[in-house]
């Protein structure tokens, strides 16, 4: 997997947490950055571990799976953001409650382990892949945190203008990379 690819998986992969820091940037009324840099950490770290996590159960299966891992790569990917696109355009309901002024640690723990869900299932495609794990790993935690850390700012700033736009090109992301994967091994 070439660098370029790398960083666009992860920009994919983080797409939805940066959706959710942007609307929670939008609810914070005071110490911004300190709820970025909790917001930030909590959603790197959880998106670094998921894809750990999901490796090493794809490792478990790989071999019985070896003949069409390359399908069970793109299937992943593909339903991934595939489901990220049509969060992205779904309609909101417009009886959901008003979010609250602050976040608890129970509220940012679950934040992170729902946004991080991808993740996991990216990892297990990882299993099947030519992809230096670790790497992976700190390029999904880092460009999280970044993304996480600035979406508080900007969704302070200006509300969620962006999110479903994020949401949009992390889909679209996330199926062009499963496309990829499935090219290159079936033209191999």
């Amino acid at each position: 997997m070439t660098t370029l690819t790398m960083l666009a998986l992860a920009v994919g992969v983080s797409a939805d947490a940066f959706a959710v820091a942007l609307g929670k940037g939008l609810q914070l009324r005071a110490h911004v950055v300190r709820g970025a840099l909790i917001l930030g950490l909590a959603f790197g770290f959880a998106q670094a571990v998921m894809p750990v996590i999901g490796w090493a159960l794809g490792s478990a299966f790989a071999d019985a799976i070896a003949a069409y891992d390359h399908w069970v790569a793109f299937g992943l990917l593909a339903l991934v953001g595939g489901k990220m696109l049509w969060e992205a355009l779904t309609p909101d309901d417009p009886e959901a409650p008003e979010p609250e002024d602050a976040f608890s640690a129970h509220e940012v723990v679950v934040l992170a382990v729902a946004t991080s869900i991808d993740a996991l299932a990216v990892g297990v495609s990882f299993a099947f892949i030519d992809v230096s794990l670790w790497i992976a790993v700190l390029a999904i935690g880092v460009v999280t945190f970044a993304l996480s850390f600035v979406a508080v700012l900007v969704g302070h700033r200006i509300g969620t203008r962006f999110r479903r736009p994020a949401e949009i090109l992390g889909g679209v992301v996330l199926i062009v990379i499963g496309v990829q994967i499935l090219i290159e091994h079936l033209s191999a």
